[in-house]
């Protein structure tokens, strides 16, 4: 057990004068992700069930991440602020084990699932042929089994170390029981799977801004091409010594861009939104300017500092201080950030994109109508 720092007999209780008062803020804020979390997410999953345009292959991925921070806001995180509120864990120690289990196996498949939608979006930039073939409607069916697979195949040895750990007031795995096998784990899963999204992020930005500066030396030769054409020969041979000198450069354009092309306008309108959804035009000509450029930018960081914001911290407090000397606010303060992490995602991954929001519109809407003819009547009956 992580060298209790309460050294009292009861080793199911968190209480520390150090955390008296700091239990209220984390109450609070487990209160808000059980809500935010809860209510984003299962909207996000019946938009998917009630939506046709938004069952499309990507957004399986999204309604498999949004079930995996489902399972934690609505049956992990209460039980949290319970415990914190309380400053001890008032279930049995079977239910311990249950919920460091669960909460190991919920954090590691909604990582696992980021990745794949990193590495599928990337393919579908840079690959075509190889996503059509491993994102088809039976590979993501093996993906997502696999996800959930290797969450539970990875947490699962730990089932026998899984104790109540005052530092941060939760059921989580034996400190120094489960080593070296536990810190491999945590940095694996937590560091390098992170690690992996940004990574791919960053290689979808490369390739959209070469595509980019491949269309901007086009158009700038186009337009010096039109400029002497016309002062030469006049506009009626503009069309025909444009199609002559601007040949070459089109062919290096259209080289660079042709990996950018995405699914059907259908299928890409609908899925998450990516660096390839935004710069489908007409004719499936792509048109890329700074704006977009920025927005794509903004759009990788964003998701990459979050995850790092929620989980970095506290990986690395728990492989550096590995004497117990950190104070336990500390660990009790890192460990709430992860808990943002289940209510991100909705907003990162779903939110941002316009069908989704158009489809939270339409469920919230026909939520409320019972409490608008309520009033309604209410109001005439005055």
């Amino acid at each position: 057990l992580w060298n209790q720092t309460n050294h009292t007999e009861d080793f199911l209780s968190c209480h520390s004068p150090s955390v008296e008062i700091y239990r209220y803020f984390a109450v609070l804020l487990g209160c808000a992700v059980t809500i935010t979390g809860t209510v984003g997410n299962l909207m996000t999953v019946l938009a998917f069930a009630f939506d046709p345009r938004l069952r499309t292959r990507f957004n399986v991925l999204i309604v498999n991440l949004a079930a995996s921070d489902l399972l934690y806001c609505t049956i992990l995180q209460p039980i949290s602020v319970d415990s914190y509120l309380h400053l001890r864990w008032r279930s049995s120690e079977l239910w311990c084990r249950v919920f460091g289990l669960l909460l190991f196996l919920s954090n590691s498949v909604s990582i696992i699932t980021l990745c794949l939608v990193a590495v599928g979006r990337y393919l579908l930039v840079a690959k075509r042929a190889v996503f059509d073939r491993v994102f088809s409607n039976h590979g993501l069916t093996l993906l997502i089994i696999f996800a959930w697979a290797l969450g539970l195949v990875s947490f699962g040895p730990l089932w026998s170390v899984y104790v109540f750990v005052p530092q941060v007031c939760t059921c989580s795995f034996h400190r120094t029981r489960g080593r070296p096998y536990t810190t491999i784990l945590l940095v694996f899963s937590f560091l390098v799977g992170l690690s992996c999204v940004g990574a791919f992020y960053l290689l979808i930005y490369k390739h959209v801004l070469v595509a980019s500066q491949a269309l901007l030396r086009y158009r700038f030769s186009q337009h010096s091409v039109n400029s002497v054409i016309t002062n030469t020969y006049g506009q009626a041979e503009l069309a025909q010594g444009i199609e002559a000198a601007g040949e070459k450069s089109c062919q290096s354009a259209q080289s660079s861009l042709k990996t950018l092309k995405t699914e059907p306008t259908s299928e890409a309108d609908l899925a998450p939104p990516t660096p390839t959804n935004a710069m489908l035009a007409s004719h499936s000509t792509i048109a890329v300017d700074e704006k977009e450029i920025k927005h794509i930018t903004r759009m990788c960081l964003t998701v990459f500092l979050c995850f790092v914001f929620c989980y970095v911290p506290f990986v690395l407090l728990n492989t550096a201080d590995k004497q117990n000397h950190a104070p336990q606010v500390l660990y009790m303060f890192f460990s709430n950030l992860t808990w943002l992490n289940s209510c991100i995602n909705p907003v990162l991954y779903a939110v941002m994109n316009r069908r989704f929001r158009q489809a939270y519109h339409m469920l919230l809407t026909k939520a409320a109508e019972p409490f608008t003819h309520l009033c309604i009547r209410h109001t005439d009956q005055r």
